[in-house]
């Protein structure tokens, strides 16, 4: 069985998010699993620096889209388990100095960008050799794919056409554009229409992929559950209604031989569930790093992501300046809404000394901070999957969750399970609900014993992605009985 998945963005040749994260372990598994795997993404700029072997297919290409043709290539390199890393490049579209924005502003012809990607992965999967049985697409950028291979397949010109999978990593980002854009797409009208693609009169192209894909899933059983509710179906909860036999949700994974407390480049010190000192070590580099007292006594909690109202960061500054009272510090790293960005400065800049900040991205600085956090904050309203609650379980870092989506699946409350206890959840998307969910972790603090029993169930969460491509390829297996 080949496999080939699209995806906007794949570690570690560009990332903006969880999206580059899960495309890139699920494919190395997979790959590891026996499953022949070819992943293809944009050749961005940034990706274009990050590739270390690029060889050329000596495949060029053209597409027509509205009244001008666009030259493309394919590029491949190989991955570290042997997937086939495929690359598009369209120097135009792609060779820029960000993946889908620039100064915050999202580039204005994203919906040809992504138009574009759609339509040379359903030409690379009608001419790869071997043919892929099943192509498994990503978010609203790869959304147009299932249709255009359903197209061919009914028109009989791809009689043995792939199946489709489509996966939902997050269903606000909806890929909506202007009617105008469906001309892009070179589909006839016959499509454009509230039962398939249209969507409030204009184009919506994860809408397309849902309508139009053999199967959905999406990145947690609770979250799959979720979006089938007015509450957080983003207007799609009818679709997701009348698909839900084809609709799965299937935890992300961890690929622990990044993420892990031994043998990691990023961290001053290892250590392991039997001795925590190399943690009490990098809870002191954290510190410095940030300018904080490097105080041992003091509980140091944090976050790593995006600064963006999804993830519940305007509340969370609100229980912050509650909870500051206490003998605490805290320290964040991330980027996103220029709002939020000042309300975190501004929060640091009213507490010296006990809050630092960091605006930007720093992959290495965030196996810092998971590492040396005593408690790591994830307050999302909704949350997919979330890969970092996971990234601190592994670091016996107990999580501090609202219990939505992944969140309620990965991580274990001591109301449900005092025994397994991995972290503290809390209900209400509130500051006043946040801070008393924090001032539940200040008495687990004050217990010793208590916390490495948090810790020490944590890092022993098994959420390696071994638990998880065998529902994949059952999923890929299932399609392909199809008659």
């Amino acid at each position: 069985m080949h496999v080939l998945h699209v995806t906007s963005e794949l570690h570690p040749f560009s990332k903006t998010g969880g999206l580059a994260d899960m495309v890139g372990a699920l494919a190395k598994a997979l790959a590891h699993s026996g499953t022949q795997i070819s992943v293809l993404t944009p050749l961005y700029r940034v990706a274009r620096q990050r590739a270390t072997d690029l060889r050329s297919l000596n495949w060029r290409f053209e597409i027509r889209i509205g009244a001008r043709n666009y030259e493309g290539a394919f590029w491949e390199q190989r991955g570290l388990a042997g997937e086939r890393i495929l690359f598009v490049q369209q120097d135009e579209l792609y060779d820029r100095p960000g993946i889908y924005e620039e100064n915050k502003q999202p580039y204005p012809d994203n919906d040809l960008r992504f138009v574009f990607l759609s339509r040379a992965a359903a030409l690379l999967a009608r001419h790869l050799n071997p043919a892929p049985s099943v192509v498994h697409c990503h978010d609203w950028q790869t959304g147009l794919v299932p249709l255009l291979i359903h197209h061919e397949r009914e028109a009989g010109v791809w009689p043995f056409a792939p199946r489709t999978v489509l996966t939902i990593h997050n269903l606000a980002y909806l890929g909506y554009f202007p009617a105008s854009t469906w001309a892009l797409t070179g589909l006839p009208l016959d499509y454009f229409h509230p039962e398939a693609c249209e969507f409030w009169a204009g184009v919506s192209l994860l809408k397309t992929g849902l309508v139009f894909a053999d199967a959905l899933t999406t990145v947690s059983p609770h979250y799959a559950v979720e979006i089938t509710t007015p509450e957080y179906g983003c207007g799609l909860e009818g679709i997701l209604m009348r698909r839900r036999s084809d609709l799965r949700g299937i935890l992300n994974g961890v690929d622990y031989s990044e993420w892990n407390t031994i043998s990691n480049p990023y961290l001053s010190a290892g250590y392991d569930a039997s001795n925590f000192s190399g943690k009490a070590a990098c809870k002191a580099v954290v510190q410095g790093e940030y300018g904080l007292p490097q105080r041992a006594d003091v509980p140091l909690f944090g976050t790593v992501g995006r600064l963006d109202p999804q993830k519940g960061v305007d509340f969370m500054v609100g229980a912050l300046e509650q909870v500051l009272q206490e003998d605490i510090q805290f320290v964040q790293l991330g980027t996103g809404v220029a709002w939020l960005e000042n309300a975190c400065r501004a929060l640091a800049h009213r507490h010296p000394g006990k809050v630092g900040v960091r605006i930007g991205f720093d992959p290495a600085l965030a196996h810092r901070i998971e590492a040396g956090l005593d408690f790591f904050l994830m307050p999302s309203r909704f949350e997919p999957c979330g890969l970092n609650q996971l990234y601190s379980l592994r670091y016996g870092t107990p999580p501090i969750v609202r219990d939505t989506g992944g969140l309620h699946d990965s991580v274990v409350d001591p109301r449900d399970d005092p025994g397994g206890a991995t972290g503290i959840k809390f209900q209400d998307p509130s500051s006043s609900a946040l801070a008393h969910a924090m001032r539940k972790a200040l008495a687990v603090w004050a217990e010793p014993e208590l916390l490495a029993h948090f810790r020490r169930n944590g890092m022993a969460a098994d959420f390696s992605w071994n638990r998880f491509t065998t529902q994949y390829v059952e999923l890929y297996g299932s399609l392909l009985g199809r008659g």
